[in-house]
């Protein structure tokens, strides 16, 4: 099985209906651009503590992940944000220099929208058997959960989903009414319920990637090219995704002696062989925190700035 991620299906499909989203993501791109070319050394403030929703929607027994399969989760996200997963030491050497430590942390809600107690997890026996990439899931009447209020809480669908997808995401500047991450029932958390090869809790981390506005590491064009953009100037150019577990150097378009960069979160080589992000990854996170998803943080009396 290959990962599959349906976040630029989603997108193409928003815009149609929701047209203000090209206009907000040029505003946003406007505004990275401008905080790449500052640097690392710039002031920078932007939420670093997020509180975290999990609905979880399940059409069988099954499907209803346990409490301790979701803290497994949230804890390889504060591991693969902060840069301290184990397994960073196997980024290949020419790579190395280009690690970059997002700095965040994500933490269960513990307040909801209305200021009560909360554990941070919704549940929901739906009808649904699997839902599509329709956002069918973020609606009450067609049988998943409304969204808490998506300016302050990063809402996270678990799911079962069809046509083999794993997850996807909403990139920054869509409509808010369906704004979050939504991941694979079976993708989701470390080991426990998970099922290999995507049983580490990447897919996630990958999703939320694309929430913070990075892009697939090769572009999203339609059609596989080596001359299309992730936007990020740290990682090669590469003629599309990789699956599996690549060995280095594995290349496809040519242009660097080093290869593709597999091990980045935003490839989709399996959960046991990625394992970072780029500086300019972060940067770009950075911006899209600072700009786009300020709001974030401010649920639960969670800390809101952090300077970088």
């Amino acid at each position: 099985m290959s990962r599959s991620c349906g976040a630029v299906q989603n997108y193409f499909r928003q815009v149609d209906f929701y047209p203000a989203m090209r206009r907000n993501q040029a505003m946003l791109e406007s505004v990275s651009a401008a905080a790449a070319r500052t640097g690392r050394g710039a002031a920078r403030s932007f939420p670093d503590r997020i509180p975290v929703v999990v609905h979880v929607l399940h059409n069988t027994p099954e499907d209803d992940v346990s409490d301790e399969q979701v803290a497994s989760q949230i804890e390889v996200l504060n591991e693969d944000f902060t840069g301290a997963n184990a397994d960073l030491g196997q980024v290949p050497e020419p790579f190395r220099d280009r690690v970059g430590n997002p700095g965040l942390t994500f933490h269960l809600a513990e307040q909801d929208p209305m200021g009560n107690p909360t554990d941070g997890i919704t549940r929901r026996q739906t009808d649904v058997v699997e839902f599509a990439v329709d956002d069918s899931m973020k609606d009450t009447s067609r049988g998943g959960t409304s969204p808490w209020d998506a300016t302050r809480y990063l809402n996270i669908w678990v799911c079962r989903l069809s046509n083999g997808v794993l997850g996807y995401a909403q990139f920054p500047g869509g409509p808010p009414d369906t704004d979050g991450v939504v991941v694979l029932t079976s993708a989701f958390g470390r080991r426990g319920s998970a099922v290999g090869p995507f049983d580490l809790g990447r897919t996630a981390t990958h999703e939320i990637g694309h929430y913070l506005n990075l892009s697939h590491i090769w572009g999203e064009a339609r059609v596989p090219t080596c001359s299309d953009s992730d936007f990020v100037d740290d990682t090669p150019n590469q003629w599309g995704p990789n699956s599996g577990k690549p060995t280095f150097p594995s290349t496809s378009c040519g242009n660097t002696p080093h290869g593709d960069m597999f091990v980045n979160y935003m490839d989709y080589v399996d959960d046991d062989t990625m394992c970072m992000f780029t500086e300019e990854q972060v940067s770009r996170m950075h911006a899209t925190l600072e700009f786009s998803r300020s709001g974030l943080g401010s649920a639960a009396g969670s800390p809101i700035l952090t300077g970088i």
